[in-house]
C-alpha cells in the first residue's frame, strides 16, 4: 500500500491536489559518463528491491532567479546536501527523460521516493517476463517509453533509456529480428561530407537496412537518429558483450559479405510500440501524486510479427524442428 502520497515542496512550490499537467518540453544532452555508477547498481536477487515511488516536485524560488532554484532543489533531494542533491539529480534526470538545468521556473520535476538502489527497481518492464521464461536472453527495445529491456530466462537484467529513429523521416521499424553482427567502432555510412560520425559499441540486428544499436550523444527528448537505436555507453558496451552474435561456418561476425552460411541466429529482438508524440512521457501525472507508466509485453514474444527475411526463415526452420 502506497504510504507516502504528499507532494514534494521546494520553496513555494506546493502542487495543488488537482490535475497535473505534464512538464514543459525541454531539450537537452545526459552527461552519460556520469551516470555510469547509477546503472551499474545491482542486487543479487531481483525480488529484494523495493516498491519505488514517486512524488511532485517544483522548480522555484521567490526571486525567480533559476540558479537558486535549482541548488534548492538539489538540496532538497539531497537531504540538505547540495552535492548529495546533484548526485541524485542524474537519477532524477533518466527518469524525466530531461535535465534540470533545462527544466524552466515553476515546472514539475518527478522524484523517486527511495535513491540508492539497483536501477531495475526504477523501471517501466516488469521484473519477469513470464513469455521469455524459454528464452536464454531476449532483447525489448519500447519506443513509446523510449527505453530497452535485456531478459534471461525471463528476469530482467538491465533496462535503460534509447533514442530511436525519426519517425517522420526514418523510424526505427517495428517487429522481431535477431542480433546479427557486431562491430566495436564504426563510422555511419550516413556521415556527411568531411565529418566522421563514429558510433561505438555496434551490434546490428537488421542488416538488409543496416540498422544497429549504439553508442552516441543522448537527447533528452524522443526519437532523433536516422533509423538505428542510441544507447549511453555503459549500456552499449554492456549489451554488446552480453548478447549473441549469429553464427556462421566462417565464424565472421562482421558486415562484410562472404561470412559463409548462417547456422544459429543471434540474441531475439523485439522492437515494440508506437513512436511518441514529441517527447516521451514516463509518468502520468495524476492529482496527488505520478504513476510510473508500466509497460505490458507480448504474451509470447514470437507473437511479434517478424521484422525481416532472415527471421522467417528461422521460424519456418524452428517450427520444422518442433513438428519432429
Amino acid at each position: 500500500m502506497r504510504t507516502r502520497l504528499v507532494p514534494l515542496l521546494l520553496g513555494l512550490g506546493l502542487l495543488a491536489l488537482a490535475a497535473v499537467p505534464p512538464p514543459a518540453a525541454a531539450q537537452g544532452y545526459f552527461d552519460q559518463y556520469a551516470i555510469e555508477d547509477i546503472l551499474s547498481r545491482r542486487v543479487d536477487n531481483l525480488d529484494n528491491l523495493p516498491e519505488v515511488y514517486y512524488e511532485y516536485a517544483v522548480l522555484n524560488d521567490p526571486s525567480g532567479n533559476s540558479v537558486i532554484a535549482r541548488n534548492r532543489f538539489y538540496s532538497r533531494i539531497g537531504d540538505g546536501d547540495t552535492e548529495a542533491g546533484r548526485d541524485r539529480a542524474q537519477l532524477v534526470e533518466l527518469l524525466n527523460r530531461k535535465t534540470v538545468e533545462n527544466t524552466p521556473l515553476g515546472d514539475t520535476l518527478v522524484v523517486p521516493t527511495r535513491y540508492g538502489l539497483d536501477f531495475r527497481a526504477y523501471a517501466p518492464f516488469p521484473r519477469y517476463y513470464p513469455g521469455a521464461h524459454s528464452f536464454k536472453k531476449l532483447f525489448v527495445i519500447h519506443k513509446k517509453i523510449q527505453a530497452f529491456a535485456a531478459y534471461e530466462y525471463g528476469k530482467l537484467a538491465r533496462w535503460g533509456i534509447v533514442n530511436t529513429g525519426n519517425p517522420d523521416s526514418t523510424a526505427t521499424p517495428t517487429g522481431r529480428f535477431n542480433f546479427n553482427w557486431k562491430e566495436k567502432k564504426r563510422v555511419s555510412t550516413l556521415s556527411p561530407p568531411g565529418e566522421d560520425w563514429t558510433m561505438r559499441w555496434v551490434f546490428n540486428f537488421h542488416a538488409a537496412r543496416g540498422i544497429h544499436i549504439h553508442q552516441y550523444s543522448m537527447p533528452t527528448g524522443g526519437p532523433t537518429s536516422h533509423g538505428c537505436v542510441r544507447l549511453v555507453d555503459a549500456d552499449a558496451k554492456w549489451i554488446y558483450d552480453w548478447a549473441e552474435p549469429w553464427s556462421t561456418t566462417r565464424g565472421h561476425m562482421g558486415p562484410s559479405s562472404g561470412r559463409g552460411k548462417l547456422l544459429d541466429p543471434g540474441t531475439v529482438v523485439l522492437v515494440v510500440g508506437d513512436d511518441p508524440a514529441g517527447t516521451p512521457q514516463p509518468f502520468e501525472y495524476k492529482a496527488r501524486y505520478p504513476v510510473l507508466k508500466r509497460v505490458e509485453l507480448p504474451k509470447n514474444p514470437y507473437d511479434v510479427p517478424a521484422g525481416t527475411n532472415q527471421q522467417e526463415m528461422w521460424d519456418r526452420l524452428r517450427q520444422q524442428r518442433a513438428s519432429r
